[in-house]
């Protein structure tokens, strides 16, 4: 694994203290680009808890979500909501979706989500 961008950090910092929400950011990782909005871990676990509640067959796993976060150190992941992985000229899901990604592995970020058009 490769050392974290301390910037990336501070970043998800600042997000998990609940000081702000408003922060979009578009990362690359894996080979995959995923655009969106920051989350606090805590937020983004609640959040995927009520949509497996909310399933027939998924929600067994809610309560998985609703355990207690992080231990307190600095952030490993970023958790984002309303986002997208972009392919193409797509963006998948249309509507956005809940991703977990590991600070560590990101390669590439920038402030702001992408959206394409067709125009």
């Amino acid at each position: 694994m490769s050392k974290p961008d301390e910037l990336l950090v501070d970043i998800a910092t600042l997000v998990e203290s609940g000081q702000s929400n408003q922060m979009s950011l578009t990362v690359v990782t894996g080979g995959a680009v995923i655009t969106g909005r920051l989350a606090s871990e805590a937020v983004w676990r609640q959040r995927v808890s009520e949509v497996l509640a909310d399933s027939a067959r998924l929600g067994e796993f809610s309560p998985v979500f609703t355990a207690a976060a992080r231990d307190g150190g600095p952030p490993a992941y970023l958790h984002f909501h309303m986002a997208r992985i972009l392919q193409g000229a797509v963006g998948i899901p249309e509507t956005g979706g809940m991703y977990r990604v590991s600070i560590a592995e990101v390669s590439a970020w920038s402030m702001g989500d992408f959206s394409y058009s067709d125009h």
